[in-house]
């Protein structure tokens, strides 16, 4: 709803930059005070960290270009990340490539930075989709309202209850109704983050939660795909590519949920 937080003589602030760092930070003091609790070394989860975060935003970028040419009307366009966004699963692969480089170097135990990684991850995603919110990137399919185009967020009768209508100069539709589908995202994100922390605390194995968000995080985002606006359906198939991902990661979930505790099981023996 705001783009630009700041506008000094000319020097512009993004709101969008503003929470995508902001949602980094709280990552990372979230992932060290973790590693503290495992006893890993937390010089070697802060590089890790660094290589995913910047594997991660290359990785994003990338394939929104990818997945949006039309937008890139020039090279610059394609690294300015506050025109857009990035996509989440492209940021995804790249920060896991990242992480797996980081592990293999430092020869971390993988499920335990897993969790952690997954931890911080679902927080940060969670702040990002505000940030999501004020450029109008990521938004939702047109909501079945007439009569609306006053910028802001309106209450309805309709599932979800709420609508948005973004002003001139956001990535999104300019004064039309859509589905609030950033704050859709937040707010799941949020209760995922919640549901997460609580089976932190007493998981029975490494890597637990890593599976657990695969399959909450993948329910939350095929659901969602069905109310945004951005990635048309893979033709024929009737499902984004999302959906496909989301799909994966729902079937993996519970797959790799009983071979690692088959794996603990027989270590313990």
């Amino acid at each position: 709803m705001f783009p630009v937080l700041v506008d000094l003589f000319g020097i512009k602030i993004y709101t969008y930059g503003v929470l995508v760092a902001t949602g980094a930070l709280i990552a990372y003091f979230l992932s060290l005070r973790f590693a503290k609790r495992e006893g890993l070394n937390t010089s070697h989860i802060e590089n890790a960290l660094l290589l995913a975060l910047l594997l991660g935003v290359i990785g994003g970028r990338l394939a929104y270009v990818i997945e949006h040419p039309e937008q890139m009307r020039n090279f610059i366009d394609a690294f300015a990340i506050w025109n857009g966004g990035m996509d989440f699963f492209g940021g995804l692969l790249g920060g896991v490539l990242g992480a797996i480089l980081a592990i293999m170097w430092y020869k971390l135990p993988v499920w335990k930075v897993s969790d952690i990684a997954v931890l911080s991850l679902t927080i940060a995603h969670a702040v990002g989709r505000l940030g999501c919110t004020s450029a109008g990137c990521c938004y939702g399919q047109l909501f079945p309202v007439q009569g609306v185009s006053t910028p802001g967020i309106h209450l309805s009768n309709r599932f979800p209850f709420f609508y948005i209508v973004f002003p001139e100069g956001a990535v999104a539709p300019p004064y039309t109704p859509l589905y609030p589908t950033q704050l859709m995202e937040f707010a799941g994100l949020v209760l995922i983050f919640v549901v997460l922390l609580s089976a932190y605390r007493k998981k029975p194995f490494d890597g637990f939660v890593f599976s657990l968000y695969m399959l909450l995080y993948g329910l939350l985002r095929f659901f969602l795909e069905f109310y945004r606006g951005v990635t048309p359906p893979i033709p024929g198939l009737g499902l984004t590519w999302n959906q496909v991902v989301s799909l994966f990661m729902i079937v993996l979930s519970p797959v790799l949920m009983f071979l690692l505790r088959g794996n603990r099981k027989a270590q313990t023996v």
